[in-house]
């Protein structure tokens, strides 16, 4: 027979104790609480950084522009030959560009066919493709006087060549960038109140057909002329389909990507590249041809989701840079270094009477690997905020749980359920009389 006082029964009383306060407290029951402490992870663990992401230079966009234009098929050219193509002793016609910044146009208008030839009058097609505007006319002034002299007086007779319309490339820019991400909260602002969270990502694919100019038709100014640079809502790199777009009947463009378009040559131009990151493009690649498609992804939303005494939720991952546990607590509006407050609510109050609601400070991240493992890995808040090294960058598909350590559950649940009240009177005694008043729970 057991005597009050033995040890059996003082043992059984303090598992009864322990068992009254713990029963249902996720701090001793957290299935997660043995992870691997952020200063003993493998390096494979902390995922790609973007820190390291630099853009690159806009002149890395553009390839290098010959010294003068090259006459090719598709351009027209203004020719005045004296006594041929215009009166002698006459004015040749003048033509302003609209726009830019090209030099007005003299002459009558000869285009350049896809053989490179120009069609003039009294001679065979004259071939100057590839030629300078200065050397093209010093062809058809040789052209002409050699070997049958067409020209009268062909030492005063004028001859005039210059670029009146530069050909085009014809080309389609397509983006998905236009649309954007939304997110949203179906509960409050926190706490056993919220009941998730809304997600909600819309891509607009807007087509732009565009004609650029010989010399223009590069990626950087595609790019430019149909919104501008890429931004956070796309990805880290433009496709370049070589030759995949015909226009649709009537000129209208094509809401999706035309069939057998998979089957075109595709380059692909990073926009972010890390320190030592080679391009591999080449400057050729980056010069838009008749029929090219230049594709710019919207990116994809990268989530991070938090549990426990976070709100059960689904948040966005900045696409420009790392988002550590500090700030995604912060982020996700959780407690951090609160004592005075109690965001778990249950009680109806905000405020916490008596020594405070300690602060939670152990996270959880659940981290799925590229080798498909998952691992759960600790940071203590309170050691992040005094160790930058322990600082991990949350990545996309991490699951952030919040819990009390057990000293923390502990005394949260003291706090909690115990209310102390001392007066001190001094009045007719040298000593402090103390009056206790104990609330159980």
């Amino acid at each position: 027979m057991n005597r009050p006082g033995s040890p059996l029964r003082i043992a059984a009383a303090v598992a009864a104790l322990v068992t009254a306060l713990t029963s249902g407290c996720a701090a001793v029951t957290n299935p997660v609480a043995d992870g691997i402490p952020v200063r003993r992870l493998p390096p494979e663990a902390f995922g790609e950084s973007k820190a390291d992401l630099s853009a690159v230079p806009l002149a890395a966009l553009t390839p290098p522009a010959p010294p003068a234009h090259l006459i090719g098929p598709g351009d027209t050219l203004g020719v005045f030959i004296e006594g041929v193509l215009g009166e002698r002793g006459g004015q040749p016609p003048v033509r302003i560009p609209e726009q830019g910044s090209a030099p007005p146009g003299i002459g009558f208008p000869i285009p350049i066919r896809e053989d490179g030839t120009a069609p003039l009058p009294l001679i065979d097609p004259l071939k100057l493709e590839g030629l300078t505007l200065p050397q093209a006319q010093d062809r058809v002034r040789e052209a002409y006087l050699k070997p049958k002299k067409l020209l009268a007086d062909s030492d005063k007779a004028r001859i005039i060549v210059t670029l009146l319309r530069p050909r085009q490339y014809h080309v389609l820019v397509l983006r998905e960038d236009a649309g954007g991400t939304t997110f949203g909260s179906a509960g409050g602002l926190g706490g056993f109140g919220s009941t998730g969270a809304t997600f909600s990502q819309t891509r607009r694919a807007a087509g732009y057909p565009l004609d650029l100019p010989a010399y223009e038709n590069n990626l950087l100014n595609a790019l430019t002329r149909s919104g501008g640079l890429p931004g956070a809502e796309a990805q880290d790199e433009v496709l370049i389909l070589r030759g995949a777009y015909q226009p649709a009947a009537g000129g209208q463009v094509p809401d999706a990507l035309p069939a057998g378009t998979e089957k075109a040559l595709t380059i692909r131009v990073p926009l972010r590249l890390r320190p030592g990151e080679p391009l591999n493009v080449r400057p050729e690649d980056l010069v838009l041809q008749n029929g090219d498609i230049v594709q710019v992804k919207a990116r994809s939303g990268e989530l991070f989701y938090t549990g426990g005494l976070l709100p059960p939720r689904a948040f966005p991952l900045p696409a420009d840079r790392d988002l550590d546990v500090i700030e995604a607590v912060i982020l996700v509006g959780g407690p951090l270094i609160n004592g005075g407050l109690n965001t778990n609510n249950l009680s109806g109050q905000i405020v916490q009477t008596g020594l405070g609601f300690p602060s939670p400070s152990q996270v959880t991240i659940l981290r799925r690997l590229k080798s498909g493992a998952q691992i759960p890995i600790i940071v203590s808040l309170n050691r992040a905020m005094k160790d930058p090294r322990e600082r991990i960058a949350l990545r996309a598909g991490d699951v952030m749980l919040l819990q009390s350590t057990v000293g923390e559950a502990g005394a949260q649940y003291l706090t909690s359920n115990f209310r102390f009240n001392s007066a001190y009177q001094a009045i007719r005694s040298r000593f402090f009389n103390s009056v206790g008043t104990v609330t159980l729970p």
